[in-house]
This record gives C-alpha cells, sequence and structure tokens, in this order.
C-alpha cells in the first residue's frame, strides 16, 4: 500500500520558496518598475548620444540667409582657439558663398573689454569680409540666449533661414534650438579645434551635449557645461 503526502505538505514541496503575500508581490513589482526605468534611461541616454554624435557628421552648405557663429571664450578681443576654429570655418561658408551675411553673437564675462560677437566681427573683418556683411550681436551668456537673441535681430531683419557654426557636437542642440526660436536652421560646423583633435575631447563632447540636450527638452532652460579640452 503507498503512502499518501498531505495537501499541505505537497504543496510545499511543488512550490518551495515561493514568495507569498501582497508585500513579496509589492517587491516583484517594484524591482521590475526600477529596472524598468533605468532600460529605458538607457536607451533615451544611448538614443540622445547617437543622435547628437549623427548630427555633429552633418555638413549641409545649403545658401541661408545668414551664417550664425556661435560664441566661445576670447581674450581680450582675441579669439580663443576654440572660437578661432568657428569663425574660420564661417569664413570659409561665407567665401563659397552660403550666405552674404554672418552673425557673431555673444556676450561678454564680467572685466571683458569685449564680447564675444565683436571678438568675432573684428577677427572676420582682419580676414577680409566686409564690415557691412557681418552683424555682431552683442548678447548672450550660454547658446539659448544667444539663440534667441539672434532670431530676434534676423527677424527684424526679415530673415529666417540660419547656417549655424559650432563645435561638431553642439550642433544638434543648437539647431533645435533655433528651430524652436523660429528658425529654419540647419548647421556646418567647424572640422578643427580642440573639439575634435582628440578621443578624449570628442567623447567629452558627446557626453556634455547628451546631458545638455535632455536637460533643454526636459526644462527649456539651458544647460552649457565648460571645456576640459584647452582652449
Amino acid at each position: 500500500m503507498s503512502s499518501s503526502t498531505p495537501p499541505s505538505a505537497a504543496a510545499s514541496v511543488r512550490e518551495p520558496g515561493r514568495p507569498r503575500g501582497f508585500g513579496a508581490g509589492l517587491r516583484r513589482w517594484s524591482v521590475r518598475l526600477i529596472v524598468g526605468v533605468v532600460v529605458a534611461g538607457a536607451v533615451l541616454v544611448g538614443g540622445t548620444a547617437f543622435r547628437v554624435w549623427q548630427v555633429a557628421r552633418i555638413d549641409d552648405y545649403t545658401k541661408a540667409d545668414a551664417i550664425v557663429v556661435l560664441g566661445a571664450a576670447q581674450y581680450s578681443g582675441t579669439p580663443s582657439s576654440v572660437f578661432e576654429a568657428r569663425l574660420d570655418q564661417a569664413y570659409e561658408l561665407f567665401e563659397l558663398g552660403v550666405a552674404s551675411k554672418v552673425i557673431t553673437v555673444g556676450g561678454k564675462q564680467e572685466g571683458d573689454l569685449y564680447t564675444e560677437a565683436a571678438s568675432g566681427k573684428n577677427y572676420l573683418q582682419s580676414r577680409g569680409v566686409p564690415a557691412d556683411h557681418i552683424l555682431a550681436v552683442e548678447t548672450g551668456s550660454d547658446t539659448l540666449r544667444s539663440i534667441e537673441a539672434v532670431a530676434t535681430a534676423m527677424a527684424a531683419r526679415d530673415m529666417s533661414s540660419a547656417v549655424l557654426v559650432s563645435d561638431p557636437w553642439h550642433s544638434l542642440r543648437t539647431r533645435t534650438m533655433a528651430r524652436d526660436a523660429g528658425l529654419d536652421a540647419w548647421t556646418a560646423p567647424t572640422r578643427t579645434g580642440p573639439a575634435v583633435y582628440t578621443r578624449e575631447s570628442q567623447a567629452h563632447g558627446i557626453a556634455r551635449e547628451t546631458g545638455a540636450l535632455l536637460w533643454y527638452q526636459l526644462t527649456h532652460f539651458s544647460a552649457d557645461f565648460s571645456y576640459t579640452a584647452g582652449q
């Protein structure tokens, strides 16, 4: 005659260690939620970083109303190496006939004698761009304020399209902000300067711009981070 196992014991054998009750179920769902949030966050950050890299590779030389050069550091009127690389690219675009007007933009830090915009205008004039073909918009302490100032200045002059010149990794954020400000904008970034010299500076630029773009898309506030590459 075969022996029988009590039902409660059989359930225990079939399902050893199985969590029971509301608390255990809540813990399981909490873990799943956390894992889901982490995965979604990783996909969002990774996807944004890929777009930053992808747009950085675009050189669009379509004719526009203006070539807009985003400002960077300057020292007593002398552009930093980062800013100089952007200005040289704007000069090449002007020479190619992409636009007949170059707009430099950027204010000044406390104690500076020159604005970024004025420093950029002087540099372009020294390279042979006529003064009446350069508009210096001498306001803007970060990318968003600079873009908004440019959009206002262009609207006042019945201009609406712009090719944006900055570092490659900065392209997607500047383009996004410019389009949000009502401009028809595309990018033709510099391919020289500290932002592209090394793998380290490239990786830093992509990481910086990924964070800054996500912050802007979330809040519509600017988030400009300092360069670690030498200027």
